[in-house]
C-alpha cells in the first residue's frame, strides 16, 4: 500500500488505524500535538510492517503552523497517497449549553484543518494515479448522540463536506467516511461519565444501556473500526466514493 498519513493517530482509534495500515505494509506518517506519544507508537508500526515510520509533531488548530510542518514533510520524504482526516472530538455536553467558540473551534480543527490537508495531498494523490481521503466520523451523522450536541453538529457538516468533495475528485481519488457507533475508548468512557453525572445513573448502568441498544450485544474495538478504514483506503475500494460506513454493531436501525 502507498504512504499512509494519519490524523490524531496518539491514541485510541487513530492508534489503531496506524497500526492497522503498517500490517497492510503502508509506510506511515503518524500526527498529533501530542510528541511522546507519538514517539511511543512507532516502534509498534515499525514491528507491524512499517520501518520507515514517521512522526509529524503538529496541532490541527494552529493552520498556519501546520501548512508549513506538511510542506516540509512532503518536500522531505515525498507524496502522501493515503490520507485518514482523524481528529477527537469536542467536548461533551448538552447544545444549548455550548457558547459560538465551541462551535468555530470543532469546526476548524474536523472541517478546515482536513480541507487543508487534502489540498496539500491531492497534488501527490492526482500524479501517482491513485488516493484514498479517509475520515473517521461517528454515527451520530445518521442520528444524533445525547450530551454531544456540538459533536453531533460538526460532524453531521464533515460528511456533508466530503460526499460535496466526492463528485469533484478525479478518477483513482476517492473520499469515504467511517462512522463509529459506540466503540470502547476513552472518548467513550468520558461520554459516560459525563451522562452519569448528567442522568443521576452509574457510569456501568449508562454504559448497559448502550450495549443493549447493539444487535451485536457489545461494545466496539478500535481495532474493528480501523480494520474498515483500512479496507477503505485499500485499491479493493476503489470503486467506493462518498460512502459513510456504518460500524456499529447493528445499532443503527436506518436502512
Amino acid at each position: 500500500m502507498a504512504d499512509g498519513r494519519l490524523c490524531g493517530a496518539s491514541a485510541g482509534i487513530g492508534r489503531a488505524v496506524a497500526l492497522a495500515l503498517a500490517w497492510q505494509g503502508a509506510e506511515v506518517t503518524v500526527l498529533a500535538r501530542r510528541a511522546a506519544l507519538l514517539d511511543a507508537l512507532l516502534p509498534a508500526l515499525r514491528e507491524a510492517g512499517a520501518p520507515r515510520a514517521r512522526a509529524l509533531v503538529a496541532d490541527l488548530d494552529d493552520r498556519v503552523r501546520l501548512e508549513a510542518r506538511l510542506r516540509d514533510h512532503l518536500s522531505e520524504h515525498g507524496a502522501i497517497q493515503v490520507l485518514i482526516n482523524n481528529t477527537g472530538g469536542p467536548p461533551v455536553g448538552p447544545l444549548l449549553q455550548a457558547d459560538e467558540g465551541a462551535f468555530l473551534s470543532a469546526f476548524s480543527r474536523h472541517v478546515l484543518a482536513a480541507h487543508l490537508l487534502t489540498r496539500l495531498v491531492l497534488p501527490g494523490m492526482i500524479a501517482a494515479g491513485y488516493g484514498r481521503i479517509v475520515n473517521v466520523i461517528s454515527l451520530s451523522v445518521r442520528e444524533p448522540i445525547p450530551n454531544l450536541g456540538v459533536s453531533n453538529t460538526v460532524r453531521g457538516a464533515m460528511a456533508s463536506w466530503a460526499k460535496s468533495l466526492a463528485a469533484e475528485l478525479p478518477p483513482g481519488v476517492t473520499v469515504n467516511s467511517v462512522l463509529p457507533g459506540y466503540t470502547d475508548t476513552e472518548r467513550l468512557v468520558a461520554l459516560s461519565q459525563a451522562l452519569a453525572g448528567a442522568t443521576g445513573r452509574t457510569v456501568e448502568e449508562v454504559r448497559g444501556g448502550w450495549v443493549s441498544a447493539i444487535p451485536e450485544g457489545r461494545l466496539g474495538r478500535a481495532e474493528e473500526v480501523a480494520s474498515a478504514v483500512a479496507f477503505l483506503a485499500s485499491p479493493a475500494a476503489g470503486y467506493l466514493r462518498g460512502v459513510s460506513l456504518p460500524v456499529d454493531g447493528g445499532r443503527l436501525r436506518a436502512i
